[in-house]
């Protein structure tokens, strides 16, 4: 595996690798930005604040802008899509709300709008002044059928005429978004929406101008792409690297301190650990690491003081079903299927205690409205016996006369795919059901889930929020989302839930009582709760690693700011990494 991993690496030019030790223009000398600011006193030289991770050579990849698609982001791992641009709003390592490119924001006292005020000054490295504009013009873009937008669904329901939008019952002209003035951003919603700045916080903009004259895959040519944000595209061959360089124009925020993001193209799934062992790459996500590295890292005393575990996305990996077509349209049978799964075996023995804990409902641990008393664990908890009882009134004894199921998967790695082998294993064994697994490429996977009539009876997914807020995170639930599963009452608290102001204690419990629904009437099934992280070289610095209220030091999810705050320390003049050799 090593050889395999350091052919990949080899096969880039050493003109690439070489080039890493060529100041760029604009730093002074080795201890100033190219911003002319003096770096931190425990600083590697400027030429060496490169950050390099490996990006995963199967995936279908089309866009480094969120606006264009978010399930096809280039190299997604290495963070170097939405560098090109600041959100209107952005999230501290608390997962609070901070200006981005917006300095301030305040809802209209109706509550049916919300009004967005630009930091002034802000420009693209074209000169072009960064306005209002280019934030409509990007959110059109995105609800145009025509683009055929992965992540429409995100506004549905919430910004004005946004599903008429979509549907294709007004223009995208007409949906409740205007530039009031080059500073001034006004969305108009369909009624309160308390939620909405933190929906807004995924999507620099395009260029209003770039997008109509070249249209969006003008991000992907260094010759044409623009950024108003801390990065700029200098190098992107597809299928091999990606490299952006920090932007000289950038008067934002989050002004950063590196050089260069680099990823680079090759085996991430097997090869990740391996190369941040051979000191190739600066971070490894805990999605690529395995129990047996894992193992690895915690005999060691350096890697495991810079593994930084943090509650992520309150990402939930859970099963499915189409519940409008037989047999999943009865209820026992759903319930056999959840009594059927035994979580704490396969987290034990498969997951690791380290990467999650056993789920018994949807939201997470600390995700507000969430389950913090263990009250609907009764619902699903693992009991073979009551599983195969209730499969019997069902109407199938034993398992006799169950049809054959396909569990689908979406593109999961080698060792999540094992997950989902052995809740299949766990079901069929007690149940007596045939279930083969079917690990499927991710926009096919995706394409079913959301067809209607859906082509994914039986499916497995994970699932993290886009936002902090239980609109998010049970909107995927309500009839209108992206399960076949429905049920009214759910769906009533739920749209209720959305739209109540003045009384948040009131609000959090009809989103804990929708959930109950959701997992009583078994719309999901719920495996785990992931436990996330990220490991980092030793000489990766910057207050990112600041503590958060619960004292964890980590790059949390959505803190993007931290772009702007770390740095390679001096400590990697004695490390053998690629800088140096």
């Amino acid at each position: 595996m090593y050889r395999k991993l350091s052919l990949l690496l080899l096969g880039l030019s050493a003109a690439l690798w070489l080039s890493i030790l060529i100041p760029i223009t604009g730093a002074q000398d080795s201890n100033q930005d190219i911003y002319g600011r003096a770096l931190p006193a425990d600083a590697a030289p400027y030429e060496m604040q490169v950050w390099t991770q490996l990006c995963d050579s199967t995936r279908t990849e089309t866009s480094l802008s969120s606006v264009v698609t978010v399930y096809q982001r280039i190299c997604g791992d290495a963070h170097t899509f939405d560098k090109f641009g600041d959100s209107l709003v952005d999230l501290d390592e608390n997962l609070d709300l901070i200006p981005g490119a917006a300095e301030r924001w305040e809802p209209s006292a109706d509550g049916l709008s919300w009004t967005f005020y630009l930091r002034p000054g802000q420009v693209w490295s074209d000169g072009t002044p960064l306005t209002a504009a280019d934030y409509v013009a990007s959110y059109r873009f995105m609800v145009d059928p025509a683009n055929a937008y992965d992540f429409v669904w995100m506004w549905q329901g919430t910004i004005l005429n946004w599903s008429e939008a979509v549907a294709g019952e007004v223009t995208p002209e007409e949906i409740g978004m205007e530039a009031v003035d080059d500073l001034t951003l006004r969305v108009f919603t369909n009624g309160p929406r308390p939620y909405l700045p933190g929906t807004l916080y995924f999507w620099p903009p395009l260029q209003a101008k770039a997008l109509a004259e070249h249209g969006p895959d003008y991000v992907l040519d260094p010759a044409l792409s623009v950024s108003s944000g801390p990065f700029i595209l200098k190098e992107f061959v597809a299928g091999d690297r990606v490299i952006l360089e920090a932007n000289p124009t950038y008067n934002g925020y989050r002004q950063p301190f590196l050089r260069e993001l680099r990823g680079l193209y090759g085996d991430q799934l097997n090869g990740s650990f391996l190369a941040f062992q051979n000191g190739d790459v600066d971070r490894v996500n805990y999605v690529h690491i395995s129990l047996a590295d894992f193992e690895v890292i915690a005999g060691d005393e350096v890697l495991s003081a810079n593994y930084r575990p943090n509650f992520g996305d309150f990402r939930t990996d859970y099963l499915f079903f189409d519940t409008y077509t037989a047999p999943f349209d009865n209820l026992q049978v759903r319930q056999a299927f959840a009594r059927a799964l035994d979580r704490e075996a396969i987290v034990a023995n498969v997951i690791g205690p380290q990467f999650g804990i056993p789920a018994y409902s949807f939201l997470a641990p600390g995700f507000p409205a969430s389950d913090t008393a263990g009250a609907l664990k009764q619902y699903q908890m693992y009991d073979c016996p009551a599983a195969q009882a209730l499969l019997a009134e069902a109407g199938y004894p034993g398992g006799e006369g169950f049809p054959d199921l396909e569990l689908k998967l979406r593109g999961e790695s080698e060792a999540r795919e094992q997950w989902w082998i052995a809740s299949a294993a766990s079901i069929s064994d007690c149940l007596g059901v045939n279930i083969s697994v079917n690990n499927m490429e991710f926009s096919a996977f995706m394409e079913g889930l959301l067809a209607r009539p859906t082509t994914v009876q039986f499916g497995a997914v994970s699932y993290g929020m886009d936002y902090l807020d239980p609109s998010n995170m049970l909107g995927v639930w309500v009839s209108t989302g992206r399960h076949s599963w429905r049920n009214p009452e759910f769906d009533r608290l739920v749209e209720e839930a959305n739209v109540l102001v003045g009384d948040p204690a009131e609000r959090l419990a009809m989103y804990q009582t929708a959930e109950q629904i959701l997992v009583e009437d078994v719309g999901g099934i719920f495996l785990v709760h992931r436990i996330q992280g990220d490991l980092f070289q030793p000489f990766i610095a910057g207050d990112c690693f600041r503590p958060d209220r619960q004292g964890v030091s980590a790059l949390h999810w959505g803190n993007d700011w931290c772009w702007g705050s770390f740095y390679i320390t001096d400590g990697v003049m004695a490390a053998d990494t690629y800088r140096n050799r």
